[in-house]
């Protein structure tokens, strides 16, 4: 199978995933301002329990500090172990209150309470359904981002921009899970009904014009475009779009 017909197939399997999660983890819920202390997430990409997690940090357009721990890892999993007791994830750690958090529902409730002063959204509650519809979601992306694949550390965490339902971003976070490459998460939520759609294709015709003020706005101010995902590399200087081109590279200058 060709590369780009691989990465096609891949890319309707995370198609699907988002579909099975109702494609949460697209729409700013409310736009909260970042805390001063980076929020730090012990994070498995393909972990359904995490996925939740993800899901809520975006509704909230809050950014985090994703420190891949995939079955098998060797670089984040006994920190995480020594910081929380276990090797259970997701674990949120939270530099601005001093919370350290197992299980995805107290840690959904807890973003929700002390960023957003406000309940969980019905949306992003806890159904009895969801394990096992997230585990299937897990499985229709051929459980990608559970596993380590052997690679080099970067001296200096990556920055990749995305927000969780996008099945673009999805390979890329994959990929950076199964390296154990570290990263700033910047979520880039859509911030109106409108902005629904892929970049070149969203529901309001013409132009796209972000909500002045707001992050998106931001990157648009900067890039003349908002399109996820977005990687930057301090390590080599690089900014790239396109989840084939950033796999490409990511295999290139981190892989073995």
């Amino acid at each position: 199978m060709s590369n780009m017909l691989s990465h096609n197939v891949h890319v309707l399997g995370s198609v699907a995933t988002s579909s099975l999660t109702a494609w949460r983890g697209c729409l700013v819920v409310k736009k909260v301002p970042q805390p001063e202390k980076p929020i730090v997430l012990y994070d498995m990409e393909g972990c359904p329990y995490c996925r939740r997690v993800r899901e809520a940090l975006t509704a909230l357009n809050l950014d985090v500090e994703v420190r891949p721990c995939p079955k098998g890892g060797s670089v984040f999993r006994a920190q995480a172990e020594a910081l929380g007791g276990r090797q259970q994830f997701p674990l949120l750690a939270d530099q601005n209150t001093g919370m350290v958090m197992y299980e995805s529902e107290e840690i959904i409730e807890y973003l929700f309470r002390q960023y957003a002063d406000r309940p969980v959204p019905s949306y992003y509650r806890g159904r009895v359904w969801q394990p096992v519809l997230g585990s299937v979601a897990s499985v229709t992306s051929a459980m990608r981002g559970l596993r380590v694949t052997p690679g080099k550390r970067p001296e200096q965490p990556l920055h990749l921009w995305s927000f969780e339902g996008s099945p673009f971003s999805r390979l890329v976070r994959e990929r950076l899970c199964e390296l154990e490459i570290p990263y700033t998460l910047h979520n880039l939520g859509k911030e109106h009904w409108t902005e629904i759609g892929p970049a070149k294709q969203r529901i309001k015709p013409g132009p796209y014009t972000p909500i002045p003020g707001g992050k998106r706005d931001a990157f648009f101010q900067v890039h003349k475009r908002v399109q996820v995902p977005y990687l930057e590399d301090p390590n080599s200087g690089e900014g790239l779009f396109e989840s084939a081109r950033i796999l490409k590279y990511l295999d290139a200058h981190y892989g073995n």
